[in-house]
């Protein structure tokens, strides 16, 4: 008996590049800057520049729970969390480098890069924990609806992820540090929370058209009907 070849997609490794891209740049790049912008009707809005992009690591994981299904999304899950794991690494080691006499910007790069351990520890932990929830309730939300009604599985499952995401990050990388007040926690998650979540029913319009786009090119909808939902396995 012979095995059967595993099934070769055209797009598959370019929507992992792209998600595992935007999962490092929004965590390492974003969360050095706070800004704060106007609004007409909400007033002074203060946030961590990663809030605007970090979100669309969960339109991608979207994307890939729809159309390759839970477990090939379980295996871009796992190479995020390795690409973030040495970002974090690989910015310690370059931040704790002895700088030369002459470069007078070593102070500048540790308020960049040089994210204390807690942070970065919080955030590959929420991170891994997110995104195995938002792929999970996309997967078994796809069942239950029966493919239809995709814009339901795509903010559904971003609650679900998000809500994980921010009860888990918040309170391992700040409570008792003094940084954010402890009782000023919850307020922090809620607007960091409702934020993310609003930039994924922003998106919601792109999904759609990637997913129908994907799903024509690859002839693939898959649907997870016998899946494994361990995420701690690489089998697809």
């Amino acid at each position: 008996m012979h095995a059967h070849a595993p099934r070769q997609y055209r797009y598959y490794e370019f929507v992992m590049a792209a998600f595992v891209t935007v999962l490092i740049c929004a965590n390492l790049i974003g969360p050095a800057k706070i800004s704060q912008v106007e609004l007409p009707v909400l007033g002074t809005l203060v946030f961590g520049a990663g809030v605007l992009f970090f979100p669309i690591s969960y339109v991608f994981g979207d994307i890939l729970t729809e159309v390759y299904g839970y477990a090939r999304a379980r295996r871009v899950i796992w190479a995020g969390f390795a690409g973030l794991a040495f970002a974090s690494f690989m910015a310690y080691v370059v931040v704790a480098l002895p700088p030369a006499p002459f470069w007078k910007n070593q102070q500048a790069y540790e308020i960049a890069f040089g994210q204390a351990w807690r942070v970065a520890g919080a955030s590959m932990i929420a991170y891994f924990c997110g995104e195995f929830v938002n792929s999970y309730a996309l997967a078994r939300m796809k069942i239950a609806t029966a493919g239809q009604w995709l814009w339901t599985r795509t903010i559904g499952s971003t609650v679900a992820g998000e809500a994980v995401d921010s009860a888990l990050f918040y309170p391992l990388a700040f409570y008792g540090s003094g940084i954010i007040p402890d009782d000023k926690l919850p307020l922090v998650m809620a607007a960091q929370f409702v934020a993310k979540v609003a930039v994924e029913v922003v998106f919601t319009p792109v999904t759609y058209k990637v997913v129908a786009a994907l799903k024509r090119a690859e002839h693939e909808d898959y649907y997870d009907r016998n899946t494994d939902f361990s995420p701690f396995t690489l089998r697809t």
